[in-house]
């Protein structure tokens, strides 16, 4: 029934263990990672109706990494998101405007998620092409929240996002262009890095633009299971422009000065994610913090210009369609989003350059910000979950965009200037829907991120679904 609380957890092979703790019992020949498997495809499949998260599964034949017992999270069961190609399973895009065939190879990030140790059980569900906040689609059943199945688990990773945060699997792949790892991780009372511009290997669709937003990562339901799985892929691709990560194991000792952003230029934050906010800033200032109001230097301009690249993508989506994805592809089968978009970029696209330029400086301004801060604390989104239908590709596309950019206030700043963030499930809505709340540090800084958010955690651990 919609509305309800749906997980899977269970008296089985995965328990109510994290991947870290999984991946051990592995070491130790406690449990196969074909138990695991199995265990994952049954909860897979007595979720599915309900929250509808899977886009392709193989679950009679999971990808495996290289024979690598040695892998830190090897053997432990999780899902590829449906943007990124791996050999022998289809690419959807999240799309019907093509028919999607299987992958001839696989991708660069692919090979790295591949050598942490996952076992891939199949792909998870995103909207068309990840543009939109929700996943939700112009004539297809959406991906639905577990803690609620009447709301939007968020997007564009809203269906890896389900699949964790049912217990499904610990950990499952997401990308963010937008706020993408960290909408859904804040939707779905998850855990969820985006991680510096390069600290990963570089995302094939994201490499091609002008201005790469895209950076890959993981949900979570731990902290650890987010390190473990950053150090595990350093491993396998280290960026020497960037300083090492290594395995970060729990809370700094260093006294941080972190900024305090409550409301957005464009939208003040509902009274549960302010709530949210200035009760995680107040934990902080008691663990001997100092927390103090900033203001983003990113307002009206930085939006508008950010509306007109989304629409730049979506353009080009529709015009080397054919080339890119598929013979079969057409452009009149997009959704409502993706055409709208189009369409409004075609109108002004005499101002691309002017945008372009703009964008590319709100690196200095980030910067800047962050010499005299070591984290800035941040909602997520402006409100909670919207109930399922709120952000649908058929809402009419002007009144659409404005629900976006009214929810979508915060997040899309670290994906132009390249900076981590993360979405700590830190509040709790009336309604019972997690809240997520974002931390954003300079460039490389991702230790300063998790090292909070250990710390959050461990003053006070995350909500349970099954509890």
């Amino acid at each position: 029934m919609a509305g309800e609380r749906v997980h899977a957890f269970g008296d089985d092979a995965l328990g109510e263990h994290d991947a870290v703790a999984l991946a051990q019992l592995v070491r130790e020949r406690r449990v196969s990672p074909g138990e695991l498997a199995e265990a994952a495809a049954a909860r897979a499949r007595r979720i599915d109706e309900a929250l509808d998260p899977v886009a392709f599964a193989a679950y009679q034949a999971p990808h495996r990494a290289a024979a690598d017992p040695d892998a830190p999270l090897h053997g432990v069961p999780s899902y590829l998101k449906d943007n990124v190609d791996l050999q022998g399973m289809p690419t959807g895009q999240g799309s019907a405007a093509f028919r999607a065939r299987p992958a001839r190879r696989t991708a660069g990030f692919a090979d790295q998620f591949l050598g942490t140790g996952l076992a891939v059980l199949g792909k998870s569900r995103l909207p068309e092409f990840g543009l939109n906040a929700s996943t939700e689609y112009a004539a297809a059943p959406p991906v639905r929240n577990p803690w609620k199945t009447s709301h939007s688990p968020g997007a564009s990773s809203g269906g890896s996002a389900a699949l964790v945060a049912a217990g499904v699997v610990p950990i499952a792949h997401a990308n963010d262009g937008g706020g993408s790892i960290r909408i859904p991780a804040a939707c779905c009372g998850l855990v969820g890095l985006k991680p510096t511009r390069g600290r990963l290997v570089a995302n094939d669709q994201g490499k091609r633009l002008p201005i790469d937003l895209v950076t890959d990562g993981v949900v979570t339901r731990s902290v650890r299971d987010t390190a473990a799985f950053f150090a595990a892929a350093e491993r396998h691709h280290r960026n020497p422009a960037l300083p090492p990560l290594g395995l970060v194991e729990g809370p700094g000792d260093t006294p941080r000065r972190i900024g305090l952003v409550v409301d957005s230029p464009l939208a003040a934050s509902d009274e549960d994610t302010r709530r949210a906010v200035e009760q995680t800033a107040q934990r902080l200032e008691a663990m001997g913090h100092r927390v103090e109001p900033v203001e983003l230097p990113f307002g009206e301009e930085f939006s508008r210009d950010f509306t007109m690249y989304w629409g730049y993508i979506a353009f080009l989506i529709a015009v080397t369609g054919k080339l890119m994805l598929d013979r079969s592809f057409r452009a009149d089968r997009l959704d409502g989003l993706t055409t709208g978009l189009r369409r409004s970029f075609r109108r002004e696209f005499r101002h691309i350059p002017g945008a372009l330029r703009r964008l590319r400086r709100a690196e200095q301004a980030y910067a800047e910000l962050f010499r005299r801060h070591d984290a800035v604390l941040s909602p997520v989104l402006a409100h909670t979950a919207p109930p399922l239908g709120h952000l649908s590709p058929n809402v009419p596309f002007e009144e659409l965009m404005e629900r976006l950019r009214r929810y979508v206030a915060f997040t899309p700043v670290n994906n132009v200037t390249g900076a981590p963030g993360i979405a700590l499930p830190t509040g709790s809505a009336a309604n019972g829907l997690p809240v997520g709340i974002h931390l954003s540090a300079a460039h490389g800084a991702e230790r300063t991120l998790l090292e909070l958010a250990f710390a959050l955690e461990a003053d006070r651990p995350w909500r349970r679904i099954q509890d």
